[in-house]
């Protein structure tokens, strides 16, 4: 069986259009199949659609979450219900493209690999800052992190059941599926595709979410930040002890008085301020630390078709 994990926010003009479209390629596939879709606090009809698509489609399981928890909650709670041997995760606005599951699946078959995951060949239609950011942010992780993120990758990817218990295993709060994935490890086959448009509505993924994501991850997966608050601390100590240096031997050869109030004021605005940075890099780490102690759960589900379903995890 082929378990298809669909991550649903405010989706109701792109779901019945994905719905067609992954159910005329599925069917001609050679597999039993069930639709898995996560209903993340939608404000719109997307629950209604869901519950229509299920009604028609014994295929078609909903769960729907008592509030928006974020896409990586949505993933985490498809991951904990899925009933197949092979796991795929997508979005609904078909940005991943359905006709690309057959050979995903094919691959796997095959044996050679235990996950197939996506990339864009390229970033066309993007704005160009933010496919700047997004190629810095990638170059970045995989520099002071261990985990292996391709640069274009997306969250579609099919993955054998294997693959998908060892990452419902990392049970942590504060998740980013790919830096997940890559860390796993597994033999891992990329795929690249040409990049493609939403066939409607609107993208939720701001500029400021999407920053806010990206340092999500690298706080998630290095403690690169933290070494370079250090390491500031100790160059600004040392530094200060030469300038210190400097003014004693020129007092004691010269006479001159310590001059440049003004400067003086400006260095020590500017030492507070990255003290200030580096308090606040710190923060980041321990406000992760506080949400993982809590030990709440990653989602609430409140209502769903499925009678076996993990409603809270």
């Amino acid at each position: 069986m082929l378990s298809i994990i669909v991550p649903s926010y405010n989706e109701q003009e792109s779901l019945p259009i994905f719905y067609k479209e992954i159910t005329a390629v599925i069917q001609n596939m050679d597999t039993d199949y069930e639709l898995l879709f996560i209903n993340d606090g939608s404000k719109d009809r997307t629950l209604e659609i869901l519950k229509s698509l299920a009604d028609q489609d014994s295929h078609v399981k909903y769960f729907s979450f008592s509030r928006n928890f974020g896409k990586e909650a949505a993933v985490y709670a498809g991951f904990c219900n899925i009933h197949g041997d092979y796991a795929a995760v997508m979005d609904a606005d078909l940005q991943d493209p359905p006709s690309l599951l057959p050979q995903m699946l094919d691959i796997l078959k095959s044996g050679a690999y235990d996950s197939v995951a996506t990339r864009r060949a390229d970033r066309s239609g993007e704005p160009p800052i933010r496919s700047w950011f997004a190629r810095k942010f990638y170059q970045i992780i995989n520099k002071i992190s261990d985990a292996d993120i391709v640069d274009g990758a997306r969250d579609f990817r099919m993955m054998k059941r294997e693959m998908v218990d060892v990452i419902i295993s990392m049970s942590e709060y504060n998740r980013f599926s790919k830096g997940i994935f890559g860390w796993v490890g597994f033999r891992t086959y990329w795929l690249s595709y040409e990049n493609v448009e939403r066939v409607a509505g609107e993208t939720k993924w701001n500029f400021w979410k999407l920053f806010r994501y990206a340092m999500d991850g690298i706080v998630n997966f290095s403690q690169a930040p933290l070494s370079i608050a250090s390491w500031f601390g100790i160059g600004m100590t040392f530094c200060s002890f030469l300038l210190l240096l400097g003014i004693i031997i020129r007092k004691m050869l010269f006479g001159d008085p310590v001059a440049g109030w003004a400067s003086t004021i400006c260095t020590i605005i500017f030492i507070g301020g990255m003290q200030m940075l580096c308090l606040g890099i710190m923060g980041q780490y321990i406000a992760k630390i506080y949400l993982e102690t809590k030990g709440r759960p990653h989602f609430i589900i409140s209502e769903t078709n499925c009678e076996d379903a993990a409603r809270v995890k």
